[in-house]
């Protein structure tokens, strides 16, 4: 499904964004509700302890997080009353939904993209096409970046690209929903942080090979091959 953002006299209806910034555990619920819509829809809306329990996957996740069931709460709360998420009554338990199809003018191939940056942080556009496959197959690069053009442009943006770090081929996309977006260190991108897990390296790496080969085959398609 996809929501317009025009009016009937052809003007471009701005997007609704948050009156604050949004802080990380509220990135991290809004990430979950749109990735498990996207990936898993027979089990979405989603009860307390499934948003938890997504909120807390160590899989897929930059950082990973410890978050209780009294915490996540609050945040729906605060979303709540923001109008980004609503209650679903009915059956044993309440289930939480979001609300940022209409709100920020999402249809899937968009929402795909937000939700990899709400729930990894800055990737470049191989990595987000690497990842992106339970949630919405892009055919090549060249669609997952106009998709961050469309959420990149206007004055109600939601996503903006980082410049290029020295040494590095490609830039990377970030979300602008959290606040400022932090620097990245220099240097090897492929240099583990103190304490980080192994499995968190291996995705690093993994996401690499997807960039390189679809570099590569780019590259292919150039030549003739």
């Amino acid at each position: 499904m996809s929501y317009s953002v025009t009016t009937l006299d052809g003007e471009r209806k701005p997007r609704r964004l948050p009156r604050r910034e949004l802080d990380p555990i509220e990135v991290r619920v809004l990430g979950c509700l749109m990735e498990k819509q996207l990936a898993t829809p027979e089990y979405y809306p989603l009860t307390i302890n499934a948003l938890v329990a997504a909120c807390n996957q160590k899989s897929n996740r930059e950082p990973v997080m410890e978050v209780g069931e009294s915490e996540v709460q609050r945040t729906l709360n605060r979303l709540q009353d923001e109008k980004l998420v609503w209650k679903v009554l009915g059956g044993r338990a309440t289930r939480w939904d979001h609300n940022l199809d209409p709100t920020w003018h999402l249809d899937r191939p968009a929402k795909a993209i937000l939700t990899l940056l709400f729930l990894r942080g800055p990737q470049t556009s191989g990595e987000l096409r690497g990842r992106s496959d339970r949630l919405h197959a892009f055919e090549t690069i060249d669609d997952v970046e106009a998709t961050l053009q469309r959420l990149g442009s206007h004055d109600d943006a939601i996503v903006r690209e980082q410049p290029r770090r020295p040494g590095r081929k490609e830039s990377r996309w970030a979300h602008l929903l959290g606040g400022a977006i932090a620097e990245e260190p220099a240097g090897d991108e492929t240099r583990a942080t103190p304490g980080e897990p192994l499995s968190v390296r291996v995705e690093r790496l993994e996401a690499q090979i997807v960039t390189l080969r679809e570099e590569l085959k780019d590259l292919k398609a150039k030549l003739g091959e």
